[in-house]
């Protein structure tokens, strides 16, 4: 199944975009300008069901698939990169529902679900981004529970979450993943990073000082974590892609609007032949982009031997082509597009992030390389 061909997912599509245009973008600006979560956006994203979508019924949940979070996640970052990006990051908790114990389950998801929690998850260190394996923050079995000890940088929700998960060595080469919560002794939180872009989205240090936690906080086997954190990687990958592609649509859009509107030579600019070949450009990025992602969602659905390195493929395309696409748009815009009055400007800085994080476009163009002589 491709999702162009499924009815059901471009009426979700049409029922998404009707809400953004109603609850999302018009807070975009001052969410941005404010450096503050979106907090109208959310409490009409509850309203749907959105911080629930990947999670079974019966924790609350909706049960959505990749296809409609990768659909969620594009649409939401059309209009507000820094919206979407807080909506979905408590997806990533996912990973739950897949190895850890229904104890820890219930725990810990029914009220994000319900958007009364939020979650984040800890795997950069100061150390390093791109090294996940080499992690130095540490969880030691004592007595009747774990203690962690480590820093978390450039988290997500950092401070503003309630529950986060922490990759945390447990051995020479083994790795855990362990829930905490932010009322937990021993954890604490850094100063909230002043971004360039993204700013809506809080981003701070999380800081583990002989951070206690009961049994049953590990998410399944306390040694598996790596294998376990690859695994929950290549879906998260997948929606940073989408997040990306969703800014891409966004910033070609608004280039399509501000060419139609504005007149030079007694006529609209958008009958330039020079702007209709960027836009034709801008266009081609935005679509072959999308058309890799949603190959790559696909494949991850069927497990297909290529979808990990499809994955890959999308997240370099989808942020690339959101770094030009952006990038172009101002252009287009000339001067209108320095000023923070016109919504291309946020969108061109929080497109150079998604270049940066989940695995930067250099090491995913690496791991590309491997997969494919790894196939010949």
């Amino acid at each position: 199944m491709r999702l162009s061909e499924d009815d059901k997912y471009q009426e979700f599509r049409g029922n998404l975009r009707r809400f953004v245009e109603r609850s999302v973008a018009p807070h975009a600006a001052t969410v941005d300008r404010e450096g503050r979560p979106p907090l109208e956006a959310i409490d009409a994203a509850r309203a749907l069901g959105l911080p629930g979508l990947p999670f079974p019924e019966h924790l609350g949940g909706s049960d959505g698939d990749l296809y409609a979070q990768v659909i969620t996640t594009e649409e939401l970052a059309r209009a507000c990169a820094s919206t979407s990006l807080t909506i979905t990051s408590g997806w990533v908790l996912e990973g739950i529902v897949k190895y850890g114990s229904n104890a820890l389950q219930r725990l810990v998801l029914p009220p994000i679900c319900k958007g009364e929690m939020r979650g984040a998850w800890g795997l950069t260190e100061p150390q390093g981004g791109s090294n996940l394996m080499g992690a130095r923050t540490t969880a030691k079995r004592d007595g009747d529970g774990w203690v962690l000890d480590g820093t978390k940088r450039f988290i997500t929700n950092a401070g503003w979450a309630d529950w986060y998960l922490i990759f945390a060595r447990t051995g020479e080469n083994t790795f855990g993943i362990f829930m905490i919560h932010r009322d937990d002794p021993g954890i604490r939180f850094g100063k909230a990073e002043d971004k360039m872009g993204m700013r809506g989205s809080p981003t701070a240090d999380v800081i583990l000082a002989q951070c206690r936690i009961p049994t049953g906080r590990e998410v399944g086997d306390p040694d598996k974590g790596g294998a376990y954190i690859t695994e929950m990687l290549h879906n998260s990958r997948l929606t940073i892609a989408a997040h990306a592609l969703g800014i891409a649509q966004g910033a070609l859009d608004e280039a399509l609007k501000y060419t139609q509107d504005r007149r030079q030579f007694d006529q609209t600019i958008s009958r330039f032949q020079a702007v209709r070949v960027m836009i034709a450009d801008m266009a081609l990025k935005v679509e072959a982009a999308r058309s890799v992602l949603y190959q790559a969602v696909d494949y991850r659905l069927r497990n297909h031997p290529d979808s990990r390195r499809y994955a890959s493929l999308a997240k370099v395309l989808c942020s690339d082509a959101a770094m030009a696409v952006s990038t172009d748009s101002v252009q287009l815009h000339g001067g209108y597009g320095y000023l923070k009055d016109y919504p291309i400007e946020r969108m061109m800085r929080d497109a150079k992030v998604t270049q940066i994080w989940e695995g930067t476009n250099q090491i995913q163009r690496f791991l590309i390389a491997k997969e494919i002589y790894a196939s010949r």
